[in-house]
């Protein structure tokens, strides 16, 4: 049974790293030649492509930079706006508190267009349009409902003991969620974290939108290589496709253990996920 399990999780693994690895192939000049029977593969080997990145897409290494900068302001942001919400609401004793928090995993389950049309109206109401500052705070907007889903989970977990031993002793609220709360469920909040930056690092469709060219992320540049108005050099796309990817394997590479954390939680404390 063991064994079998194994291989049946190799196999997914295998199904699911076929793609990055076809992708990798082609980024060192190893094209599939589907004009020979059976199929082969042509090309020699070379990192030639990697150097070109530059070349086809300027911008890219620039790109790069505010994908990354965004992605971890953002993540950081949504945590820290998140954490007070999902504490108040695992804490409330008001009536409907779970259908209330449950609106929270309906509200990050809606596709990304409902938030685009609203949030474009508000960026240009703000002057925000085509700004970094905008596109972080549309991105931390995006994944705030998440976020508070999951934090609500793991602070619904905790005992209250230590919460009221800390009031008793003239805590406030912010000196509760920093001292107690947050080393308690630390693992949970860096897991979150992670997955937030994952998430934002690869939204398309909210930069698209509230960018016109001045601030453009990793997944609207790499969308520039597949546009009608230029040749697609698949080798060279796949190198960009490949760094790009870089930081976000570094980072799953780094927090693997901790990511055991992130899970989705009922109210009454029971795992949905």
């Amino acid at each position: 049974m063991r064994r079998g399990r194994l291989i049946a999780l190799l196999a997914i693994t295998c199904a699911f790293l076929l793609p990055l690895g076809w992708t990798a192939l082609a980024s060192v000049g190893v094209l599939p030649d589907n004009s020979s029977q059976p199929p082969s593969w042509t090309g020699r080997v070379t990192l030639e492509h990697y150097a070109e990145i530059g070349l086809a897409e300027p911008a890219f290494w620039q790109e790069l930079a505010t994908s990354t900068a965004a992605a971890v302001l953002a993540a950081c942001l949504t945590v820290a706006v998140s954490l007070p919400a999902a504490f108040g609401l695992a804490r409330s004793r008001i009536r409907g508190g779970r259908t209330l928090t449950q609106g929270f995993l309906v509200l990050a389950s809606l596709p990304v267009m409902a938030y685009v049309i609203p949030l474009s109206d508000l960026s240009r109401r703000l002057h925000l349009i085509d700004t970094f500052a905008g596109v972080t705070l549309a991105e931390a907007a995006v994944t705030a409902p998440l976020a508070v889903f999951v934090l609500h989970g793991a602070v619904a977990q905790l005992s209250t003991e230590w919460e009221e031993a800390a009031v008793i002793d003239g805590a406030g609220l912010t000196r509760i969620l920093t001292r107690v709360v947050m080393p308690l469920i630390a693992p949970s909040v860096v897991a979150t974290l992670v997955v937030l930056f994952v998430l934002d690092w690869n939204m398309l469709l909210v930069p698209l939108v509230l960018t016109s060219g001045e601030v453009k992320t990793i997944p609207v540049g790499m969308s520039d290589f597949f546009t009608f108005e230029r040749e697609l050099e698949w080798p060279v796309a796949a190198a960009a496709l490949m760094v790009s990817l870089a930081p976000l394997a570094v980072l799953v590479g780094l927090f693997h253990r901790v990511l055991e954390r992130f899970a989705l939680l009922a109210p009454a404390g029971r795992d949905i996920g």
